[in-house]
């Protein structure tokens, strides 16, 4: 029994370095970022983060009055769980709305910036100065107020949020 549980967590330990090699090589999404919209709603993404993006993007609504910002590439892969998702249950009819309906996409221009459309901005009430936050898989585009406002939480919070991510084997 003990072999096995060694057996699965070296396939999974194989597969994490894997993963994380190919996010070295396609592009990982870490960090913080501050930046400004100009008055045409462009924002600069990071340079670091460009490469990935350049060959397509898309920004959609996100959660907790935020944007999201996928590769083409991960995108693609959310968008086909969520149409998936069973059309019966109202929430995930709700969420899939909120994701799909929501989304647009976007393309880097020669100075690495991408519009911003009116209602994705609204929705997230970004104002002149935001923050990009690099979340692995996806970049999240907050207004500063709201991102420094929802940091200060999260950050008294975090012994709960780890004790609860530890139960679920984190």
């Amino acid at each position: 029994m003990e072999r096995d549980a060694q057996k699965s967590n070296k396939k999974f330990c194989v597969f994490a370095e894997l993963k994380l090699e190919f996010f070295k090589i396609f592009g990982m999404f870490i960090g913080e970022y501050h930046y400004s919209i100009d008055d045409k709603n462009r924002l600069a993404i990071p340079v670091k983060f460009r490469a990935t993006l350049n060959r397509g993007a898309v920004v959609t609504r996100g959660i907790d009055t935020c944007l999201f910002l996928y590769s083409k590439k991960e995108w693609l892969c959310l968008a086909n769980k969520l149409v998936k998702l069973p059309i019966s249950q109202a929430k995930t009819r709700a969420f899939a709305r909120l994701m799909l309906a929501g989304a647009m996409d976007v393309s880097l221009d020669k100075l690495g910036r991408i519009i911003l459309p009116d209602y994705l901005r609204k929705y997230a009430e970004l104002k002149k100065k935001v923050v990009i936050a690099g979340l692995y898989n996806r970049l999240e585009i907050w207004d500063e107020e709201k991102w420094e406002e929802y940091k200060r939480k999260s950050e008294k919070e975090s012994p709960d949020i780890a004790e609860a991510l530890g139960e679920l084997g984190v």
